[in-house]
């Protein structure tokens, strides 16, 4: 009689299949959403220059390309909660929410020409030297606000570019600097108090 073995043949042995690592960009974007800024910085070191990459092949253009990218990485900040890794990876997440970014700029940016253009063709060229005026006036207001931000505390710069300059409400500049509303709104006002102080007195700007 043979004897029979209890050996499973080989191709029925199972190796135990290696153990699943978490993406380190899930990772960091999960503990960004809970508020974690260290976690968020090395978030950003691993996927800036591929955002920054993708907007630029879009817009075509390095300046806004870098503030494009500031908003992405701002929105990611405080929209991280809402990942959901069942319906695709961190990177996709991101990099879709880039080029949806980079889009908008690119249509903005046509919007604003074609304005331009009607308006130049409904004034004529008698006009056009006063508008290139207003331009360069405007362009010139642009420049001296950001040297009087420049001269600000860091802290009441940083509140005031996030109130003003990228439109963000008061609870949402507290979140970001992690600091309370009241503090926020003291540091916005004592900001936009020196602001005006400056640019009342052009000399210290251009000192």
């Amino acid at each position: 009689m043979t004897r029979r073995s209890n050996a499973m043949p080989p191709a029925a042995r199972r190796t135990p299949s290696p153990q699943r690592t978490e993406d380190p960009v899930a990772r960091r974007l999960r503990q960004a959403a809970t508020g974690d800024q260290e976690a968020f910085a090395e978030l950003y070191d691993l996927m800036s220059s591929r955002v920054f990459g993708l907007i630029l092949r879009v817009v075509r253009d390095h300046h806004h390309a870098e503030e494009v990218t500031q908003d992405v990485f701002i929105e990611i900040w405080r929209t991280s909660a809402r990942f959901d890794p069942h319906r695709g990876s961190a990177q996709t997440w991101m990099l879709t929410m880039a080029h949806h970014r980079a889009v908008d700029r690119v249509r903005s940016l046509s919007s604003l020409q074609r304005q331009d253009t009607t308006w130049h063709r409904g004034h004529g060229r008698a006009t056009s030297h006063d508008s290139t005026s207003e331009l360069a006036a405007a362009h010139l207001d642009a420049l001296m606000v950001r040297q009087a931000l420049a001269l600000l505390p860091a802290p009441q710069r940083q509140a005031l570019e996030l109130a003003y300059l990228d439109g963000h409400t008061y609870a949402t500049v507290s979140e970001l600097m992690q600091t309370p509303v009241g503090t926020t709104k003291t540091r916005i006002r004592t900001g936009l108090q020196s602001l005006r102080s400056q640019l009342q007195n052009p000399d210290i700007i251009s000192t």
